[in-house]
């Protein structure tokens, strides 16, 4: 069965060029973020790892780990981080998961179970291994998103996302379209004008079911 949002996301015991992690205790109490690759030394691949690489302080300040996911070995992951840095003027210092059986690609259902690298593989053979996981503290999945090869992935958005994710993390609250930290928020429709205003302050109403609330606490 797929994996949805508010799975749990699985406890996997992976290798990676850092060393060997169960996957929950690797999550801790912290927000996580996995993003994973079809290959090793591909070039949309290397600028999205440089993105990730150059928001090393972002994702401190917002209590977050990232992990890479490829399907290529230890030695490769340790290789290509040269690339990366080199490319990026920053240091690529989260763990890449070498998934060459594919274990990993197929727990998190981004490849067909049948799904195989045949001998001089290439990246179209995994192609589908292009996806994105925040994974909340208490281990579940708050968002997914997967791209085609041919577009990279803009790391400011998945940025931006966690920032709503985190905003609205247990509180009825949402984000309209294009939200920024410090903008207004949505109240959810499970409070009433008075539950909302008391819970929130004064309310924007500008529709019935379309409330903003002035960035509460």
């Amino acid at each position: 069965m797929a994996l949805r949002i508010n799975d749990e996301f699985p406890n996997l015991h992976v290798t990676t060029d850092l060393g060997e992690y169960d996957l929950h205790d690797w999550i801790g109490d912290s927000w996580a973020i996995f993003f994973s690759h079809p290959k090793d030394f591909t070039p949309v691949c290397t600028t999205e790892f440089g993105a990730v690489a150059q928001l090393a302080d972002e994702w401190t300040k917002r209590n977050t780990k990232v992990m890479g996911i490829s399907v290529d070995g230890v030695e490769e992951h340790k290789d290509w981080k040269g690339d990366i840095e080199k490319t990026a003027g920053a240091k690529a210092g989260f763990p890449i998961i070498a998934d060459e059986d594919l274990a990993v690609a197929k727990a998190l259902d981004m490849l067909p179970a049948d799904a195989y690298l045949p001998d001089g593989r290439t990246p179209a053979h995994s192609a589908t291994v292009r996806s994105v996981f925040i994974v909340s503290p208490d281990k579940k999945v708050q968002l997914m998103m997967t791209y085609p090869m041919s577009v990279g992935r803009n790391f400011a958005e998945v940025l931006r996302a966690l920032d709503g994710l985190q905003r609205t993390w247990g509180q009825p609250l949402a984000v309209p379209a294009n939200w920024e930290v410090g903008q207004d928020v949505i109240v959810a429709l499970s409070l009433k004008d008075d539950e909302a205003a008391e819970k929130y302050g004064e309310l924007d109403i500008k529709l019935p079911y379309l409330r903003y609330a002035k960035n509460p606490a």
